[in-house]
């Protein structure tokens, strides 16, 4: 049976699961594997282990075979070439005084071409940009938007729980995030709190928000007046991960109750329109 294996094209970015076939590696091997943008070559971040269906999709693409010598020192010439390109870059957008945030550079293992990803608030004039690198480097370059989602996912970092960032680990599409989510979940509307590095709200509070939906949905709303086996009261809080309510006695104090122990019209009756006739 094929094993999977973590493949890593960046230091300290996303790995990704391919099928590693009949070869045998070892953690920090060079392999060459076809990926969306092309032949490309990457470094074993875990070795081959058995697969777990409840986690991998099957099928993955294959190792396509392990890197020579000299293409290994293609690659590390590469590298080192982003390395100065980003260096320069970042030194003309400092003379030029151009309201750009240089982000990343890339330069493609099948392609003489280098590609600089940078964030800015507007449209920007980079041309003259352009033709400075063109004649310092002697390539094709090309300049790219992204936005500032993701700035951090190519970027990466630590969140605020702790983690390294899920745009960076597993995430491979940003879903709308809306402060809705947040209130439905209780949590702190403080833009510290529910705010990512990347200065938007958390991507995380979307991963729960269906769940969260489909629970307040069965059961009453805030203010509703039910009735318990302590008297009649008022509801004032909801629990929506232990499915408990907070109950505001009318002879006073608070008890918390589960939905199935009230007493309340879950639909009640419309009121009817008299009729003229």
């Amino acid at each position: 049976m094929n094993k999977v294996t973590g493949i890593q094209f960046r230091d300290h970015g996303k790995v990704y699961d391919f099928d590693s076939g009949h070869f045998v590696l070892n953690e920090g091997d060079k392999v060459i594997v076809i990926a969306e943008k092309g032949p490309a070559i990457g470094c074993v971040y875990s070795e081959p282990h058995q697969i777990q269906p409840d986690i991998h999709k099957w099928p993955l693409k294959k190792v396509f075979r392990l890197a020579t010598e000299e293409e290994i020192r293609k690659y590390e010439q590469n590298h080192n070439l982003e390395l100065d390109v980003f260096n320069y870059c970042n030194k003309k957008l400092k003379e030029k005084s151009m309201s750009m945030c240089l982000v990343s550079v890339e330069k493609r293992f099948d392609s003489n071409k280098i590609v600089v990803y940078f964030t800015a608030d507007g449209r920007v004039d980079f041309r003259e940009l352009v033709k400075d690198l063109v004649k310092k480097f002697r390539t094709r370059i090309e300049m790219r938007q992204i936005g500032i989602r993701h700035q951090a996912k190519m970027v990466g970092g630590l969140g605020p729980c702790g983690r390294v960032l899920c745009c960076t680990t597993f995430l491979n599409n940003f879903a709308p995030v809306t402060i809705k989510m947040a209130k439905e979940q209780n949590v702190s509307l403080n833009p510290g709190k529910i705010s990512g590095l990347c200065g938007r709200l958390m991507c995380c509070l979307a991963f729960e928000h269906e769940y969260y939906e489909k629970i307040k949905k069965t059961l009453p709303r805030i203010g509703k007046k039910v009735q318990t086996a302590n008297g009649r009261g008022q509801i004032i809080r909801q629990n929506l991960l232990k499915q408990t309510l907070t109950v505001m006695l009318n002879s006073g104090g608070e008890i918390e109750v589960r939905s199935e122990d009230l007493i309340w019209n879950k639909h009640p009756k419309k009121k009817q329109k008299r009729s003229n006739h």
